[in-house]
């Protein structure tokens, strides 16, 4: 019988970036999270919010999810949807579930380090390594600051990469697009990303002067809310669109994939709240016939694609990782070499967060 949780604590730390991800992105807030159970045995999990609401996901933790959980199951598993029908007057997604990843990010590490494992390992492992493709948050970079970028890619290794569309002026996108794929080359994958930017008037010009670049996927065209705006995109478009990363549960997964929408879904582990439900919806993407391509995160999500059914391409988005951060204790948990991720099969999760005695300093 699985031990009962005896303890849930907090940290909130924030990680300065060495190449801000925008004029007011200048680092990331993390809530690392420390489950022990009635035996003894400890989980270190985390929580991440680059810009808004750390202080309500360290709210939703230390209070309806602490008051909750203490004295049930230490198993994620068992208790992540009980939890989140629990929480769900708070809201199905958002808050709710970034605050749900810090804890069943740390019973997944506590499960496995007690079976004495790696995450992958523990999982079931099904490879070694998957391709990883260069990416990065460029969009207010100078074209000559992307242009080096995508060189720094071409010099890794990687075979695929991804920029950011979107600029006010369709003609600044489309020329950065175009410098891009002169300086990868026609024999590499070329993906571009618009965060959300456009409104479908707008997509329809843009992937118009777009799609002759040759596009892998295009990322997040229209607002993620937009289920309607979307079928109609995808129906006047060749190239395919990849959603994801501002969609909270495996029903607005499905959605989207059986709109005819989603030919590549892209979870972010935190925000669809931690490694139980980033399961399921992998496994709805192998079972509906669609590509999945874990949004950043790319020390978490490499290591869950050595155990998935189908293939997986993971983001390793430049100056983004835990290790390049400096938030880590100890080795970097995954390595990104001639553009594939490996794990080091360390155990549990392999990520301890640094303490405010480390090099970051605790976030008021």
């Amino acid at each position: 019988m699985t031990a009962p949780i005896r303890r849930l604590d907090t940290r909130r730390l924030r990680a300065p970036l060495a190449r801000p991800w925008g004029p007011d992105v200048r680092d990331l807030t993390f809530l690392a999270v420390e489950v022990e159970d009635a035996d003894g045995a400890v989980g270190h999990g985390f929580s991440w919010t680059p810009t808004i609401g750390a202080a309500s996901v360290q709210a939703m933790l230390e209070h309806d999810i602490r008051d909750w959980v203490v004295g049930r199951p230490a198993d994620a598993a068992e208790i992540w949807e009980p939890l989140w029908r629990h929480l769900h007057e708070a809201g199905g997604g958002g808050v709710t579930t970034i605050a749900m990843a810090g804890l069943d990010l740390a019973l997944w590490d506590l499960a496995a380090r007690r079976a004495g494992a790696s995450v992958a390992d523990h999982l079931g492992r099904r490879r070694d390594r998957v391709r990883a493709y260069g990416s990065g948050i460029n969009r207010h970079y100078p074209l000559d600051d992307l242009v080096a970028q995508a060189e720094r890619w071409v010099a890794a290794g990687f075979e695929a990469v991804k920029v950011k569309v979107g600029l006010p002026d369709l003609a600044d996108d489309v020329e950065r697009v175009r410098a891009v794929r002169e300086v990868i080359g026609p024999e590499r994958e070329l993906m571009i990303d618009a965060n959300q930017l456009w409104g479908l008037d707008d997509a329809l010009r843009a992937m118009e002067a777009l799609t002759p670049f040759g596009l892998r996927w295009i990322e997040e065209p229209l607002r993620a809310d937009d289920l309607a705006s979307h079928v109609r995109l995808a129906d006047a478009i060749d190239v395919p669109i990849a959603v994801g990363e501002n969609l909270y549960t495996r029903y607005r997964f499905a959605e989207f994939i059986d709109a005819g929408v989603a030919r590549i879904v892209q979870p972010n582990l935190v925000r669809v709240g931690g490694i139980t439900p980033f399961l399921g919806i992998a496994r709805l993407a192998a079972d509906r016939g669609v590509e999945l391509a874990p949004h950043l995160l790319l020390d978490l999500s490499a290591q869950l694609a050595m155990a998935v059914e189908q293939d997986v391409a993971v983001e390793s988005a430049e100056d983004a990782s835990l290790a390049e951060l400096g938030v880590l204790t100890g080795d970097a948990p995954v390595v990104v070499e001639s553009g594939w991720a490996r794990d080091a099969r360390l155990p549990g999760l392999g990520i301890r967060l640094r303490d405010a005695s480390g090099a970051l300093a605790s976030a008021p």
